[in-house]
């Protein structure tokens, strides 16, 4: 793994910071290997693929950006606004998983780069499978043509919107503010500033009969929409998240939460700062029939 702070993304991502910690690499590399003692312990089938040092791939820790995994056996490659991601698309990752899993179709976005618009994988959509519902905040990484294509491709129904920071700055991502479960959903209503817009996902939501459980901004800053349910082995639902996710919710959030699942953290401190991205980011699922 060589992950450090990416000059190339921290011009439009403000979770991301620089942090004076001369270990940056050491720190990130421990807090990845307890994440995935944790999320086996709660046995949760975690797939490590090994990095690369060349070419240099800082941010390659985030893989649901360049790549995602679908239930038809579909594989999607996304195109990436900064030129050293683009280098996290790896052939050998997908033959590697090929070998376990049913892959039907590999649907490569990519070209879009070409035209310098993006949309950075489940990153920029936040995805109700069961639904077929893609949410998604507009922005330099999540373009609308693109992504009307992927949802004409994949199925999906489209639901976008523009979602901001507290200083009005566009988020980057649709993940670091709301999280899609199969009954629920976390999101940051007050990063929706159109009453219209707002009006038209609480909706999308409710039609879908989740109970909308909401994080205010201070909380969105703490990672905490940056959740993933999963299942583990014995079939059981999991919320998985941060420490700093975690220590920011609230009880009555926890309460709420914990009816639905069991919540699973662990510390991820040094990679949210330098990267931007916490647990969810970290989390590329893989919905493929196994062989």
């Amino acid at each position: 793994m060589d992950f450090k702070f990416n000059a190339q993304t921290a011009g439009n991502n403000k979770f991301q910071q620089a942090s004076a910690q001369n270990d940056v690499q050491d720190q990130a590399l421990k807090e990845f290997d307890d994440f995935v003692t944790v999320l086996r312990d709660n046995g949760i089938d975690v797939t490590v693929i090994n990095d690369t040092l060349d070419p240099e791939t800082p941010d390659s820790i985030f893989p649901n950006n360049w790549v995602s995994f679908h239930e038809n056996g579909d594989i999607f490659l996304y195109p990436m606004f900064s030129e050293n991601r683009r280098q996290e698309r790896r052939d050998d990752i997908l033959e590697q998983l090929g070998k376990r899993f049913n892959i039907e179709r590999i649907n490569d976005l990519s070209g879009y780069e070409l035209e310098e618009i993006y949309l950075e994988g489940t990153g920029s959509m936040v995805l109700d499978r069961k639904n077929k519902i893609c949410y998604a905040c507009l922005s330099l990484r999540t373009d609308e043509q693109v992504l009307n294509d992927w949802c004409e491709k994949a199925g999906y129904q489209p639901v976008s919107f523009i979602a901001n920071d507290a200083e009005g700055f566009p988020i980057y991502h649709t993940n670091v503010m709301m999280c899609i479960a199969d009954k629920y959903a976390v999101i940051c209503l007050d990063t929706i500033t159109n009453p219209e817009e707002q009006k038209k996902v609480i909706q999308s939501l409710e039609n879908t009969s989740k109970e909308i459980i909401t994080i205010d901004l201070d909380q969105m800053n703490h990672f905490a929409g940056n959740m993933l349910q999963v299942k583990n082995k014995n079939g059981l639902s999991l919320l998985v998240m941060s420490e700093q996710a975690y220590l920011s919710l609230s009880q009555d959030q926890v309460n709420r939460l914990e009816q639905y699942n069991k919540l699973v953290y662990s510390p991820l401190n040094t990679i949210e700062t330098n990267g931007g991205g916490s647990a969810r980011c970290m989390l590329a699922e893989i919905h493929l029939a196994e062989k």
